[in-house]
């Protein structure tokens, strides 16, 4: 099957493309505004199928919106009968269309050109009205404010909020893909006139800032943001594609010693935290219990000699652990516990807490294993 992708250098165009490439679509015909009209004309006569999302978004030209979202389908569509192509057609709009801006009567227009096409051809076409598209590879201050506000955020730079009540629906650019691809294999998702994409997301502006703002702040405060929310999850994914190239790293507070160090990495507020334990060789941690607070205990680098005894006996149990063989051990509650370091190199240890630690109701009590 011979793709043509028009738009293919634009945010939905080039993730189009590749994932067209990671489904296994390798003959995908890309227009790009740079394309000579000739390569849409070859085009036009080769093609299976066709994604129209070539258009302009913004502008302080009427007339661009006019030539870049009729122009440019009223082009295709011509070359396409010229051809005798009968290939299946989708075509992006917005649910902005039909409103009295220059762009929503230009996308309007486009529509309208292709539903004519329609009733002429007896084509099969798609047409999408596409609320405000998110994720990566979107532009700043031209496809959505999610990208702007991303951008921005992520450089401290201000933003502007007009309205933080404003309702917004947010469709993010892997859910719109796999629509795409069902419409591709002839099952798309219609509702009424038009296509949808299914699965959207209703946010006022203000949370949606909220949302962004606490991203940036997890890199300090450790907190992993809510992924069990799907919006959260994908808005997340979108925040990280922004950061900039010199600040994808960000430092840990070490709490620092004679015996080693302990780094809290990951916070959670309904999962507990993970924090790294590096021990020096010969060096004991622990020696205390706990009520509720339960652990798991992962050593990946050097060996080490877990003991445990059961509040209630003097029998201690042991285990060797080495970053050889990685094991799991689980650190029940109402056991005293130690870890030592038995090698000659550091001990490092990950450690997984159920809960965050907190130093007024700590649950940790001292007693020699």
């Amino acid at each position: 099957m011979k793709i043509l992708v028009t738009g293919a250098n634009g945010f939905i165009g080039k993730n189009l493309v590749a994932e067209l490439n990671n489904r296994g679509y390798k003959d995908i015909l890309k227009i790009t505004k740079n394309s000579e009209d000739s390569i849409l004309e070859k085009y036009t006569k080769e093609c299976d199928f066709v994604f129209h999302l070539a258009g302009i978004n913004r502008s302080n030209n009427v007339d661009e919106f006019m030539d870049g979202n009729i122009g440019i389908t009223s082009k295709l569509l011509e070359l396409l009968k010229y051809h005798g192509n009968k290939s299946p057609i989708l075509m992006t709009s917005s649910i902005q269309a039909g409103n009295d801006s220059p762009y929503g009567i230009s996308k309007k227009a486009a529509e309208d050109l292709l539903t004519n096409y329609y009733y002429e051809t007896d084509i099969k076409v798609f047409i999408y009205r596409l609320p405000n598209i998110f994720g990566k590879w979107s532009k700043p201050n031209y496809n959505t404010v999610v990208a702007t506000y991303c951008h921005n955020i992520a450089r401290g730079l201000d933003i502007q909020i007009n309205n933080a009540d404003t309702e917004l629906t947010l469709a993010y650019i892997d859910d719109v893909l796999e629509e795409f691809i069902n419409a591709l294999n002839g099952n798309p998702t219609i509702h009424g006139e038009f296509c949808i994409v299914p699965i959207a997301h209703d946010i006022k502006l203000g949370k949606l800032v909220e949302l962004i703002k606490s991203f940036k702040a997890s890199r300090s405060n450790l907190n992993v943001p809510n992924m069990e929310d799907g919006l959260t999850k994908k808005l997340y994914s979108t925040y990280l594609s922004f950061l900039p190239p010199d600040q994808f790293s960000y430092e840990l507070k070490m709490n620092l010693d004679q015996r080693g160090s302990f780094t809290e990495f990951i916070k959670t507020p309904d999962r507990g935290q993970v924090s790294i334990n590096i021990s020096k060789p010969g060096i004991t941690k622990g020696n205390h219990w706990h009520h509720t607070k339960n652990e798991k205990f992962l050593v990946v680098s050097g060996e080490g000699l877990i003991r445990f005894r059961n509040m209630d006996t003097n029998e201690v149990i042991e285990y060797k652990v080495t970053g050889l063989n990685l094991q799991v051990l689980d650190i029940p509650v109402g056991y005293t516990h130690s870890i030592i370091n038995i090698g000659e190199c550091d001990l490092i240890t990950v450690m997984w807490a159920n809960e965050c630690f907190n130093p007024i109701k700590s649950d940790t009590y001292f007693e020699e294993v």
